[in-house]
This record gives structure tokens, sequence and C-alpha cells, in this order.
């Protein structure tokens, strides 16, 4: 039969006997393929350079034409020494008989095994002839990579200055690529330290605003409380009145250091920009005064944005009262809106974004104080005219609504910020609150409440506008104090408690809390806008700081709606 040329394989031609299937058995079992030639014209064809070693009987060669194979041997590469096997009787070897010698002559690469042989025999024999012509392939793969280098060599000689002005090109181009990417990775240096920086500094407002708004808990509560029973003295009324404006001063103050740590309360409900601003009309021009020229260029119809209306309202008035202070001699001020489409970008994900954009021709800013104007506490104002916390404030909120704040400028030209907040068709446009008279507090039955706060100055609030308005408290200051009341099986019909709280989070409590009392309602006091990601459970909240009305809605509500 015809050998593969493309496989390396073993060439076997014995014709008598069982010689030829013993052979190719034992090979099979060292993971070797056979080919068999039926003759020796057929063995000749069958010569390769592929082939591992060959296996014949003395007979064979003594009694057929061997000059086609001699030729073969002789002209063979440089690198190859083609293995020969050569089956004899016993005493068949070169060191007895002559002819065998002549065979060792002509076939150069010859061993002799005397038969019968016995497998182990056979086995080394092949494996000795396989090792040699295994390093005799890896001298042809050599040799073949050497003339394949010499060639490479020469054609690149051939093209030498071509390939010189062409490498040149090349280190140019990679120059310029490496810098690029060295700008790329400073810049991006940059902005990591600025993010991380920021976020540092939004972890520190975070929690001293947290902190703020406990101690305005507090306050606020103590002085609703004192206002509802202090003597009707105009007086004490004035100072209990500016009390508690200093105190809804530092709530404001307190909910823009939220804001910045994206950790403010928000309520978010479907609004139509368009109405919100028309809404804002007289304000922005009692804002903006006689020598600003105010310009608005906002559609009738525009999709709906899910947004908190008092937050965005104050973000609106500040970059309104910003644009004011840009223009001290007069300008013009631009309110505008469009509906922008967003396939790509770095900070916004794809989608209809609506861009409210505030836009001034005021003194304009440099790349440096552009590049920190949403930085907190950083302002450009006179000293006590500003905070430094409002495009802070507004860059949070956007981010907290899933929108993000773009400043531009040019000193002398003016500045433009855009607002983006992304639309949103699945909800209904909700119509603006009415503003409605100060009302009773809503009346609820008296109740056992458990009250859960580490502070106990907060505790004692609470406990106080609680006991104000009938109901009976148990107080505790830690987690485990209050689930020890429960498995001591005292009956409560509502648990009030505090999210931030150490060893036990509020979270943890009220679940807890469930595993003991499946149908206790629970109302969880917090000002963070958010939960950690880990903190499952869905409760009702009640946004700190608060005061004695809104305690009583929540609380009415809750006990309509029952156990969550």
């Amino acid at each position: 039969m015809a050998a593969d040329r493309g496989s390396q394989y073993v060439l076997i031609h014995t014709p008598r006997g069982r010689d030829a299937e013993i052979a190719a058995g034992l090979l099979k079992e060292v993971g070797v393929s056979a080919v068999k030639a039926l003759d020796l014209i057929e063995f000749e064809k069958s010569l390769s350079n592929d082939t591992w070693f060959a296996l014949l009987t003395d007979e064979t060669l003594r009694s057929g034409d061997m000059r086609g194979i001699a030729a073969w041997i002789a002209n063979q590469p440089a690198w190859s020494d083609l293995p020969f096997i050569v089956l004899t009787r016993r005493g068949g070897g070169p060191e007895r008989n002559p002819a065998a010698a002549r065979l060792s002559e002509m076939l150069r690469n010859v061993t002799f095994v005397e038969r019968p042989f016995h497998p182990t025999t056979f086995v080394s024999v092949a494996r000795t002839a396989l090792n040699g012509r295994r390093r005799q392939f890896d001298a042809r793969a050599l040799i073949a990579d050497l003339h394949e280098g010499e060639e490479r060599l020469r054609r690149a000689n051939e093209t030498l200055e071509a390939r010189v002005a062409e490498r040149t090109a090349e280190l140019e181009r990679t120059h310029r690529i490496v810098l690029d990417e060295i700008a790329q990775r400073e810049k991006a240096e940059g902005l990591l330290r600025q993010a991380q920086k920021m976020e540092m500094i939004g972890q520190l407002t975070g929690g001293v605003a947290h902190d703020f708004n406990n101690l305005l808990m507090a306050v606020i509560g103590n002085l609703d409380l004192l206002r509802r029973h202090a003597p009707d003295d105009g007086k004490t009324r004035r100072l209990i009145d500016g009390a508690m404006q200093g105190a809804q001063r530092g709530a404001t103050l307190t909910q823009r250091l939220l804001a910045f740590a994206r950790r403010q309360e928000l309520t978010v409900e479907a609004r139509s920009l368009s109405d919100l601003l028309r809404g804002m009309t007289n304000l922005i021009e009692q804002s903006t005064g006689p020598k600003v020229e105010l310009k608005f260029d906002v559609p009738e119809q525009l999709p709906p944005v899910m947004v908190d209306t008092n937050q965005i309202e104050l973000a609106v008035l500040n970059l309104v009262v910003n644009a004011r202070d840009a223009m001290p001699n007069g300008g013009t001020l631009t309110i505008s809106t469009a509906v922008v489409d967003i396939t790509a970008d770095e900070d916004l994900a794809p989608g209809t974004y609506i861009r409210l954009s505030v836009c001034d021709t005021g003194q304009g800013m440099d790349a440096e104080t552009l590049g920190k104007a949403t930085e907190p506490f950083f302002s450009t104002k006179e000293l006590g005219k500003g905070t430094g916390l409002g495009l802070s404030m507004i860059d949070g909120l956007a981010t907290q609504l899933k929108g993000a704040l773009r400043l531009s400028s040019e000193v002398g030209v003016g500045t433009q910020a855009d607002l983006w907040l992304p639309a949103n068709t699945t909800h209904h446009i909700q119509p603006p609150p009415a503003q409605a008279e100060p009302a009773a507090l809503p009346a609820t039955e008296q109740i056992k409440i458990l009250v859960v706060d580490d502070d106990m100055l907060i505790a004692m609030s609470t406990v106080d506008m609680l006991e104000d308005l009938g109901h009976e408290v148990v107080e505790v200051n830690s987690g485990d104090s209050a689930l020890q009341l429960l498995r001591d099986g005292q009956t409560f019909d509502l648990m009030i408690t505090d999210y931030s709280m150490p060893r036990m989070t509020g979270a943890q409590l009220a679940s807890a809390a469930r595993a003991l009392r499946p149908d206790l309602p629970i109302l969880l006091a917090t000002g963070y806008a958010e939960l950690p990601s880990h903190s499952e459970i869905d409760l009702p909240r009640l946004a700190k700081p608060y005061q004695q009305a809104q305690l009583a809605t929540e609380i009415a509500k809750v006990l309509a709606r029952g156990p969550v």
C-alpha cells in the first residue's frame, strides 16, 4: 500500500510469516503507526523523509533488487540517516555472515535482530531507533529554521533601506502612541486622585452631616414641642420662632452637605421641567434683579423626569444666583431645555435626557477655576457671600438622579451650566403639590411604642413628642435591649428605631425583631437617602430631622398599612 507522505510512520516489509503483524502490534502499543509494504517496489515507493525507521527481513534483501533503495539511501538529505532494523535467522548477524556485513555498508544505519525475538528486545531496539530518528527530525527543524532565517536575512538585506525607513516611521508612530498613553495615564491618575479626594471629603462630610442631623433632631423636636406648649406670649413666640428658623437653616445646610455626599433623602416623582420652570418664573425674576435680562427657551411639552421637586428648584435657583453674581454690571441670563439622545458617554448611560441649561454673559472662569468649581467649600465670592456648597450640592443631586452636571466657561464671555436628567416615559407626570395650610396633627389611637436610639438626646426628644401625642412609650438605647424586651414577652404596637447604631443597625434589629414578632410594624428613622447595599429589608422610613407633625403622620401611615 502507498503511504501518506504527510504522516510519520514505520515502514515494514516482512512478506513471510507473522513478523509484520507482531511488529505492527508492538509498535501500536508504544504509540507508533506502521505501514506494511507488500513487495520491495512498494517498499521503495513508500520510503520518505518522514519515515521513523524501516523493518525488513534479511532474506528479502538478499533475494530482491536493492538498487533503488540504495539510491534513495545515498540521496538522503544531510540531516537524515534512516534507521533500518533487519530481522535475521539465528547466526545471521554481520559477525558470522559476510552478506550481513555488506548490508550494513549499504543501509549504513542498521540494527540486526535475530528471530525469534522477544517483544521486550524488539521494543527496546525500536525505541532506540525512534529516539535517534527524532533527533534527526529536530535537526531538520533547526536546519529549516536556519534556512528560513537566512532567507529572511537575504530579503531584509535586499530592502534594508526601505525597512529602516519603515521601521523609523513605525518607531515614531509608536513613540507618539506611548506619549499619548502617558498623557492619558497621567490624566487618568489625576482624575483618580481627584475622585479619591472627593470620595474622602464626601465620606467625611456625610458623617459630619449625619451627626449634625442628630443634633438638629433634638433641637427641632424640642423647639416644636416648646412652641406648642409655650404661653401665648408674643416675645416668647418670637424667640422660639427665631430659634426654629436657625435650626431649619441648619437643616438646609445639612441637606446640602448630604447632597454633596449623595446621602440626602429624596422624594422622587415624575415632573415636567417645563411646568416646574414656569412655576419658578416669579422667584427667578426676583432673584436676578433689574440689571439682568432674563430669557426663557423652554418648550411647552417635554418628556417627564424623575426628580425631587424641592431639590431641583433649589438647584435651579442656585445656578441662577451664581449667574447673577457673575454679572455685577448686568447681562443676559438664558434658561433653556432640550431633549438629547445619548448613545456613548463617559458619565451617562445610553438613553434620552433632558438638558437644562443656565447660561450667562458674565465674567467667566479660567480652566483652573472651572476645574475646582464643583469641589465642596470652593467659592470665588467674597467672604460671607457663599458657602461653596451650591455647585457641589447640584453635582451630588444630579448623580443621585442618575444624571450629571457639566460646566463650560470662557473668561470674558460667560458660563454655561448644563444639568442632565434622564427622561422617563414609564411614569405619569404628577401635579405640583398644593400649598396647604398647616393642618392639625393626624389623629391616631393611643398605642404602645418601642423607641430604639443609641443617642439619648434624640431618644428623649422622640419620646417627649410621642408622649405629647398620647402614646405609651418604652425607650431603649441598643438593639440588644430591644430584642430582650421582645423575648421577655412584652408587646408593642409599633417599633421606631434609628438606623445608624453601634453593634446592631436598625435594619439588623428589624430583621431580628421580625423573627420574634412577624406582625410588628416598624418605622426606620434615618438621615440617609439609601441604605447600604447589604441592607435588604424594606421598611417605611422617617427622614431626620423630623417634627412632631411628621412623626404623627408617618405613624398613622405605618399603622394603616400594617407590617410590611
